[in-house]
């Protein structure tokens, strides 16, 4: 199975930092709607694939870009959510990090799918300040789900921390901010 993690593209909350870090849900800006565009010829999706988003704005409307006019099976999770990476004790989350309320989300995005089985939680807790204890338990969840849903590609549309705190975890080297992916960036990982 291939997972592929997508970083969102360019957010208004990275406009005028680090005051814009305390915009609450920022959307995409031209230039991210633009990134978002150019996703489909270069990593195409078909319908035998699926798409996982954050319950972010900024990631469901890259992945509603992205995607728009292809069939295929398109979720939402909390277990994708933003996540501070490196973890630290004191880290809190900031306004530009919380996720979308579930009814906020199912009316904008009513293509997406709210991961079932999932707890309740974490709709609006998310992922952010977990623990990597906690994390790595959750991430076993999410890369059963994956499983689950039988394919061959699987594409994820996220964020900087929580793709590098994937990337970590699967591939089991140490990762470093410096291995952030830029704006509308991925990285394919196989899972076996």
């Amino acid at each position: 199975m291939e997972l592929t993690f997508i970083r969102h593209g360019q957010g208004e909350h990275t406009m005028n930092l680090p005051d814009s870090l305390q915009m609450n849900s920022p959307a995409l800006t031209h230039k991210g709607r633009i990134q978002a565009k150019r996703l489909n010829p270069e990593i195409p999706i078909t319908s035998k694939d699926a798409l996982i988003a954050s319950p972010t704005l900024r990631t469901l409307q890259t992945a509603a870009i992205w995607s728009e006019n292809m069939d295929c099976r398109k979720f939402v999770s909390p277990l994708a959510g933003p996540r501070i990476f490196p973890y630290r004790l004191d880290a809190a989350t900031l306004p530009c990090d919380e996720l979308l309320d579930l009814k906020r989300f199912k009316e904008e995005f009513p293509d997406f799918i709210p991961v079932p089985s999932l707890a309740v939680s974490l709709w609006s807790t998310g992922i952010n300040v977990k623990t990597e204890d906690e994390f790595n338990l959750l991430a076993e969840e999410f890369i059963g789900f994956c499983r689950s849903l039988q394919c061959e590609k699987i594409y994820i549309v996220t964020h900087d921390g929580t793709i590098t705190s994937y990337r970590q975890k699967i591939s089991g080297q140490p990762l470093t901010r410096a291995d952030f992916l830029k704006e509308a960036e991925w990285v394919r990982l196989i899972l076996k």
